[in-house]
């Protein structure tokens, strides 16, 4: 229930949840079979021995949605391909033409799929139904995209919308780095990324480094601008921050953890009940300084 990375969606906090498990349940995964190459759905955030679907403390929801995906790389389709081509043409004495090599294709996919190993995946979501927030822990917008996907899917309707910031996120952030006024609680961090706004400009990157020394600042002064900065808030979490409005590298603190309780240490429920409060508080207060600073509003 920890996050690496957060992506941000915006939503009514108006909407209806009191069907949400019965929405999941209508969803939940189902093993890829036969043909399919990739099945979606909701498994259970506290194991695959539990049926619930969802965790729930008051208004903050959180689920897990995974997928099972049959993986048939274009290489080994090729591979079979040309050893079925070379035995027609050993039989025949001619190579089939580009309809009739279309049609092997085909039967040998349909042929190797059975066959196929499976990679499944899960992405952890939390929902704050009454701010009207999802965080996705992932740095992909597609894969964020895809979860938020599932759950309209689930609801028939879920109008969660991407952020995007009425400041902009690179002026403010080039601010910071050059000493600029910035939200109580948040300093830099040792880690920055520049780019030259130029069309194919160039991009410098920089970790473990004094970000207020002084050829960070002569780079800014001829025109680079500050594309992800590392930050860290309230001695308590660690992360790196993009014009892309997407949170990465997060980090809880030891000052976020110490507290932490995890209530029965056999207990794995109470433990992931306790590492959703944590998680959730602390990418709440993030969001509310972030949007705050940036002015979220959803993409229109």
């Amino acid at each position: 229930m920890l996050f690496k990375n957060a992506t941000f969606f915006l939503f009514s906090p108006t909407l209806e949840w009191s069907h949400f498990d019965e929405q999941l349940q209508d969803c939940e995964l189902k093993p890829v079979q036969g043909l399919e190459l990739v099945s979606r759905g909701f498994v259970s955030p506290y194991g695959e021995d539990s049926e619930v679907l969802k965790m729930e403390q008051g208004p903050v929801l959180a689920v897990h949605s995974a997928q099972q995906e049959r993986l048939l790389p274009g290489a080994v389709v090729n591979e079979a391909l040309q050893k079925k081509l070379r035995e027609i043409e050993k039989a025949d004495g001619r190579r089939p033409g580009s309809k009739k090599r279309a049609q092997i294709k085909s039967d040998l996919i349909l042929e190797m799929l059975p066959k196929a190993f499976i990679k499944s995946a899960r992405t952890t979501a939390i929902l704050d139904t009454a701010k009207g927030w999802i965080a996705v822990d992932t740095a992909s917008r597609k894969q964020a995209e895809n979860v938020v996907s599932e759950i309209r899917r689930a609801m028939s309707s879920f109008p969660a919308l991407p952020l995007n910031a009425e400041q902009s996120p690179r002026q403010i952030l080039t601010s910071w780095l050059m000493g600029g006024d910035m939200p109580e609680g948040l300093v830099l961090g040792l880690e920055a990324e520049l780019q030259d706004p130029a069309e194919q400009g160039a991009t410098i990157k920089v970790a473990r480094m004094d970000l207020a020394s002084e050829e960070l600042r002569q780079h800014i002064e001829a025109g680079f601008q500050v594309v992800r900065l590392a930050l860290i808030y309230n001695d308590r979490v660690g992360l790196t921050f993009g014009d892309d409005l997407v949170v990465r590298k997060i980090k809880l603190l030891e000052a976020a953890t110490e507290n932490l309780d995890t209530g029965d240490a056999d207990d794995a429920r109470a433990e992931r009940d306790a590492l959703l409060a944590l998680m959730h508080g602390e990418l709440a207060e993030l969001f509310r300084v972030l949007a705050a600073e940036f002015r979220f509003t959803p993409v229109q």
